[in-house]
């Protein structure tokens, strides 16, 4: 009976669900994303170098995976909304001291804390839209959650450069710390109560063993370590843009490298393109085309010439998010117990990506420049699944001759 009570596309609770999730969504990463094009203007502002202004980016993402993994397990036994809201508020209001210190400890301080409470509206989401959506249509809703998703990361990075170049890199924030209050009034109307939430009985010991069953799952770790690798290449690649174009032969100012941004749109039409050529052909083929395309995007920006880099990050998008999309979802498949810990912890890898791309790959940049970076971004997705391939050939021919 309660399977029947769930929302249908047809009805208003389904379209207040997806359009208040997705509108979280996009809040969170669009606050995530908002410092990177600003790093160039944040190590002049506060004479800190390259390195240490890129930690503004990985420190949040530590705080997100800690935040994961603690609000995660509190989100199974309180309820969905509430860490939604919360975490709305949270992110929205921590932007405020940002804007006001004249220290940059401070602000890696307040991007770890961000960091944390934005993980309540991704650790409590997706757990949201499959618990109080028909499962005839959550595959729409999920797709539609991770569209704004893109959408947030796409805005946040666009307007915070426009804002900062035009203005001032202050103002970006004080409109973040708006736009985020002003979704949190409208999830406070709008947000449906969950019906359909049951609260765990297991313990925290309980959760922590469904982890470690996971990662004794040798088909599970090399999902874990594809989202670490691609991430890892497209964070880094994003990162240093802004450094690459504001400098000769480019000279371009920070509101015009904003305009580059846009490429997130072919990753928005990339991930649903993605799932439907996966349904007829197989995941695992259109899985290693999105790589290759992440790949040839990546080479694509080597040349000094601006079109070059333009079609290159449009490239990347596209492969990456495909990619990216079908390595999520082959998770479930993977898993045999404990659907949820092993999203949760794939999750997990992607925002360890992230925070690599942000911070281990800068002496790469220090030291070999553009095209070392690029080259590098390339190579490591593309080297990962050829192994996994030539791992998985010689275990068949293995098993062949026994």
């Amino acid at each position: 009976m309660k399977q029947q009570t769930k929302s249908t596309i047809r009805e208003l609770r389904y379209w207040r669900i997806v359009l208040g999730l997705g509108l979280a969504s996009m809040l969170i990463f669009a606050s995530m994303y908002a410092i990177q094009p600003l790093l160039p203007i944040l190590t002049t502002e506060f004479n800190v170098s390259v390195s240490t202004a890129s930690l503004a980016m990985s420190i949040n993402t530590i705080g997100l995976i800690i935040g994961l993994v603690i609000l995660g397990f509190y989100s199974d036994r309180i309820g969905r909304s509430i860490f939604v809201k919360t975490s709305i508020l949270l992110t929205a209001l921590l932007f405020i001291p940002m804007f006001l210190t004249q220290s940059f400890l401070m602000i890696l301080f307040l991007r770890f804390l961000q960091g944390f409470a934005m993980a309540g509206v991704l650790a409590a989401a997706l757990a949201y839209i499959n618990e109080e959506i028909h499962e005839r249509v959550v595959s729409v809703a999920t797709a539609l959650y991770i569209s704004f998703n893109g959408t947030g990361g796409m805005l946040g990075r666009f307007v915070t450069g426009y804002l900062a170049e035009r203005w001032s890199w202050e103002l970006s924030l004080q409109l973040l710390t708006l736009c985020g209050v002003g979704v949190f009034l409208l999830l406070l109307l709008a947000l449906p109560k969950s019906r359909h939430f049951q609260p765990s009985r297991e313990s925290v010991r309980k959760d922590m063993e469904g982890f470690g069953f996971h990662l004794k799952n040798p088909n599970l770790l090399i999902v874990f370590g594809l989202g670490i690798v691609m991430q890892l290449s497209f964070t880094g690649m994003w990162t240093f843009l802004p450094f690459h174009l504001t400098v000769s032969p480019f000279d371009l100012t920070l509101d015009e490298v904003s305009y580059i941004y846009f490429a997130y749109a072919f990753g928005i039409i990339g991930a649903p393109l993605a799932g439907s050529l996966a349904a007829k052909y197989s995941m695992k083929t259109i899985r290693l085309t999105g790589v290759f395309f992440l790949a040839v995007g990546c080479l694509l920006t080597i040349p000094m010439k601006l079109p070059f880099v333009v079609i290159g990050y449009c490239i990347i998008c596209l492969g990456f998010f495909s990619a990216h999309s079908l390595t999520a979802a082959s998770v479930s498949k993977e898993a045999t117990h404990h659907k949820g810990s092993a999203s949760s912890l794939y999750l997990v890898s992607y925002y360890v990506g992230m925070a690599a791309g942000s911070t281990l790959t800068t002496p790469l940049w220090q030291y070999a420049g553009w095209m070392g970076l690029a080259v590098f971004s390339a190579i490591i997705p593309l080297v990962y699944v050829l192994m996994i391939r030539f791992r998985k050939r010689r275990r068949r021919m293995i098993s062949e001759v026994r």
